[in-house]
């Protein structure tokens, strides 16, 4: 129970409220729990003490993150500055060699993000996250000294199943500092990050591909080693910055006192678990069983968004990864491609924003992926009817409005964590959708073909079927929540309060399986 008042300046969770001993061990979380010594089931706190205390974690943890993020995006999409600067023709590669390297990449990707997410569940993120980061920067750097198909396809697997652990991982450890509806906003940030990389390293690789002769090196050369570096650089540095848990914040290099005093440790702590009490129940260097895995593969409640990330981003993902052959074959210079590639990168950003603002105003996911579908389909109808020989600004005005579609992949991140209920699924379903949507990413590398080049007519025709096909599975999710939902409720308020605390102290149901949890949609 907790009080909730309009004026900033009242107590807003008074959890003095909460004399129910058995609601209160509901809430009280394992001994070995990091923040165990920290839980007060008394403690109470403002709106704007809150707040304070929400933005200062925004400054240590998440602006960091997005910095890391900004390293992960650099490595793995300067492929695509590359290919401007005659990467293709300079290792003698034709497009079906790139889908086939792309292809590589994805698969590797995805098989990555499982086993990642266990190792990052045992040794914890804050270990883990900069090893891997270390290690795929030499391999991005290494890239420097590519030879041809062999070499460019040992590069494409290295890095994705270096980096294919990243994002889940990153999302396990943001949950140990936010509640469930702080997460989707941060995320937005997270992608935000994703997408100004896409901006800055624009403007990088418009310096950097004018070193092509330098040494006797392409421009690309100079691209992947130098980015590299300084992915390396950002990654020795994670090893000192982050900290394994809100309570676990004092070191040498980030202080003998820590970045939090008592006071601001025991309102994180207790906040969350309060939020979600399944955090309670492992703690952070705890390896998930063989048979919790299996528990939480099986999870069929989780399935609907599993479907979604397997085919939402298929209709767009062609015309981005592909923007800057499409704009060069158009006839647009190297420098004026990597410029172009700018304007729907914005797009992107406020796009991703707005909809995840709106999201949590609304409360909304599933209708807000049939937007973004609903968004796309006309737009892939005028690339398919368009004349060849239209004004290129057309082509080029219809691909930034593809690219920049309403991205809700924030959102969908946030909804696999909010409607996995503990631990143990929301590390594996964490990891499960970022490999569905790595998944759909290998059908969308293998969609645009070398004999529909170059407005790929036949392509545009199959991300239409797909994107239609997208909107009766968003509508699908939607029903089967709600649906799941109402039969919780009809068996919940059939029971008594005495029955409902005897459940509550007593229940077996883990995660989202009690009658108590609810799904979002």
């Amino acid at each position: 129970m907790a009080k909730t008042h309009s004026s900033s300046a009242e107590v807003v969770f008074d959890f003095t409220l909460l004399d129910d001993e058995a609601k209160n061990n509901l809430y009280k979380p394992r001994d070995d729990y990091e923040g165990a010594h920290r839980w007060d089931p008394k403690a109470s706190w403002t709106h704007e003490e809150e707040k304070k205390l929400v933005r200062k974690i925004d400054w240590k943890i998440m602006s960091f993150v997005c910095l890391m993020f900004f390293a992960l995006q650099i490595d793995r999409g300067n492929i695509s500055q590359a290919l401007s600067d005659n990467f293709l023709n300079d290792l003698g590669l034709t497009t079906n060699d790139y889908n086939y390297g792309q292809t590589i990449f994805f698969l590797c990707f995805l098989s990555a993000e499982l086993p990642s997410q266990l190792i990052s569940k045992k040794l914890g993120p804050d270990n883990w996250i900069p090893v891997q980061m270390v290690v795929w920067s030499a391999v991005a750097i290494s890239q420097g000294w590519l030879t041809g198909r062999g070499t460019f396809f040992l590069t494409r697997a290295l890095l994705g199943l270096l980096e294919g652990g990243f994002i889940p991982d990153v999302v396990l450890y943001l949950t140990y500092f936010y509640k469930s509806n702080e997460l989707p906003i941060r995320l937005s940030w997270f992608w935000t990050a994703y997408t100004l990389t896409n901006v800055v390293s624009a403007f990088m690789a418009f310096g950097l591909l004018r070193l092509r002769g330098v040494n006797g090196w392409e421009g690309w050369r100079w691209l992947f080693a130098l980015e590299g570096g300084l992915t390396a650089i950002i990654g020795v540095y994670a090893f000192f910055y982050l900290p394994p848990s809100p309570t676990q914040t004092a070191s040498k290099f980030r202080g003998k006192k820590g970045w939090f005093n008592e006071r601001e440790e025991t309102l994180m702590v207790t906040r969350i678990l309060r939020d979600d009490p399944s955090k309670g129940d492992m703690h952070n260097r705890q390896a998930i069983t063989p048979r919790k895995m299996w528990k939480a593969l099986m999870d069929w409640d989780m399935w609907p968004i599993y479907a979604i990330g397997f085919t939402w981003l298929i209709p767009s993902t062609p015309p981005q990864v592909y923007l800057t052959l499409t704009l060069r074959s158009m006839g647009f210079d190297t420098f004026t491609t990597n410029l172009l590639t700018i304007p729907s990168a914005v797009l992107f950003i406020v796009q991703l924003l707005v909809w995840t603002w709106v999201s949590e105003k609304i409360n909304q996911k599933a209708l807000l992926g049939l937007a973004g579908q609903l968004w796309i389909i006309p737009l892939l109808i005028a690339l398919i009817f368009i004349p060849d020989d239209s004004n290129p600004w057309v082509r080029y005005t219809i691909l930034c409005l593809i690219i920049g579609h309403p991205y809700v992949h924030a959102i969908f991140v946030a909804w696999t964590s909010r409607n996995a209920g503990s631990v143990r699924t929301r590390t594996v379903a964490s990891a499960l959708y970022n490999m569905t949507v790595q998944g759909s990413n290998i059908i969308a590398s293998n969609i645009y073909r070398e004999d529909d080049k170059p407005n790929y007519k036949r392509g545009n025709k199959v991300l239409l079927g797909i994107a239609v096909l997208n909107c009766f599975i968003f509508v699908a999710a939607k029903f089967y929540y709600v649906y799941r939902n109402e039969q919780k409720d009809r068996k919940w308020r059939s029971m008594s309060k005495e029955e409902k605390l005897e459940y509550l102290d007593t229940t077996k149901d883990e995660g989202n399986k009690r009658l108590d949890f609810r799904f979002a949609h």
